[in-house]
């Protein structure tokens, strides 16, 4: 699928990945649409390349509503990507003073890191559904972000690995109930991105993860992860699949 002439939806557009990810859809020819809550990175975006930030809740029907109509009165809606974050609690269990894990915080991990992801993809493809289809009917392609931790989550990561989990399921059904509809839905599951959140951690936590990665030894970047969803886009013949972007990192247990 062609991305000149289609608008993108970027949710956490204004984040590392997002950022990277409007950047190089931008310079496909896409009219893109940077949804997210950071409204001076999103406003710096929209000033420097031309394209539209939108403030945008992803747990919000409203919300994402809005951004996608924005994104339709630029050009048909054919590429969605959601990047966003969110607030994640974490720990074991049961803690070492015999308390259980906190149920309002597992709650919480499980509604910005799998609630809203299911909000995103379900608006989008709605809005896909309504649009031309091009070759071999292809309306348009969903790409949501998982992590490897939702395959080997360490310890204390229970409630974001468990909704990181839930992305990983839904990829493929998601791609069956949409196929008729000519719509893709590919995961993304990065290892560690080396992305501007980690502020001054980020010499720290290279000379941390770096070793342990096989190749090659040193964290993601943000611009890898743009590179494979534009990949993503363009052929048609990925669908239904979660790809690690990891390196060959296996998270041990601690």
């Amino acid at each position: 699928m062609q991305i000149a002439g289609s608008s993108a939806v970027v949710v956490g557009g204004a984040g590392g990945l997002g950022e990277a990810t409007v950047r190089r859809l931008h310079d496909a020819g896409a009219k893109v649409v940077v949804a997210d809550l950071a409204d001076e990175k999103g406003k710096e975006l929209e000033e420097e390349l031309g394209v539209r930030y939108v403030r945008t809740d992803a747990t919000s029907e409203e919300s994402v509503n809005e951004a996608i109509a924005a994104a339709q009165s630029l050009a048909p809606l054919r590429i969605s990507v959601d990047t966003h974050g969110g607030p994640a609690s974490g720990g074991r269990l049961v803690g070492k003073d015999g308390s259980p894990l906190d149920l309002e915080g597992f709650r919480t991990t499980i509604e910005f890191y799998l609630t809203a992801v299911f909000n995103v993809m379900r608006l989008s493809a709605a809005a896909m559904a309504t649009v031309d289809p091009l070759e071999e009917g292809a309306r348009g392609v969903i790409i949501t972000t998982a992590s490897i931790a939702g395959v080997e989550g360490q310890i204390g990561q229970l409630p974001y690995s468990a909704a990181k989990g839930g992305v990983l399921g839904m990829t493929l059904v998601a791609a069956r109930d949409l196929s008729p509809l000519g719509i893709r839905v590919v995961t993304i599951a990065p290892g560690t991105i080396n992305t501007p959140a980690y502020g001054k951690a980020a010499d720290q936590l290279e000379q941390y993860w770096g070793p342990q990665v096989p190749f090659p030894k040193r964290m993601g970047r943000s611009s890898e992860y743009a590179r494979l969803a534009q990949s993503i886009v363009e052929n048609d013949y990925l669908n239904g699949e979660v790809i690690r972007l990891d390196g060959a990192l296996r998270f041990p247990p601690k």
